[in-house]
């Protein structure tokens, strides 16, 4: 049996083979990986990619974080604003009042949620891939999480968002 190892570029590229299969009419901007620079909470932006990368580590396990990620009633609770999250591949996602939205594209139970994901400002069709891996750390859980293919010129925004909507409200779990 060969094991082949990907790039994200590859998996990028493979990913969004899949997107008219799921129904996505969506673009995702593929770009060589560049130089990457610290965006001030724990990850790196691409400054050509438009990429972020980001290891925060949690006192909860893996499957407290993958269910808080993936149960609506938990997560609108952690973030204080409804959801409304399908927990099968392929189904959609809403949450933060409907300012973020897409479709979940593979969900592996406590090890990784890979979603097509928008918010409401982007122009029509444009999704991007955000990839949380669960990684068991101790006692705790990392989560290695990559986000590819938003338009150019977000990657301050959405990283300052991940750590405000995602990071802060997953650290309250015990």
């Amino acid at each position: 049996m060969t094991t082949q190892l990907f790039t994200r570029r590859d998996f990028s590229v493979r990913l969004a083979s899949l997107f008219p299969t799921l129904g996505i009419a969506g673009a995702v901007t593929l770009a060589p990986a560049a130089i990457t620079a610290q965006d001030g909470h724990g990850g790196e932006i691409s400054r050509t990619a438009e990429s972020i990368h980001q290891e925060p580590v949690f006192k909860a396990s893996r499957k407290q974080i993958y269910e808080a990620l993936l149960d609506e009633k938990q997560f609108s609770k952690m973030t204080g604003i409804a959801a409304q999250i399908s927990r099968e591949a392929g189904g959609a996602f809403s949450c933060f009042e409907g300012q973020v939205k897409g479709r979940n594209v593979e969900l592996v139970p406590n090890e990784r949620i890979v979603q097509a994901w928008r918010s409401e400002g982007w122009k029509p069709g444009i999704y991007s891939i955000a990839k949380f891996v669960l990684v068991e750390q101790g006692s705790g859980t990392k989560v290695v999480f990559d986000h590819t293919g938003f338009p150019v010129g977000q990657a301050e925004h959405l990283a300052s968002g991940w750590q405000e909507h995602y990071w802060a409200s997953l650290a309250t779990l015990a």
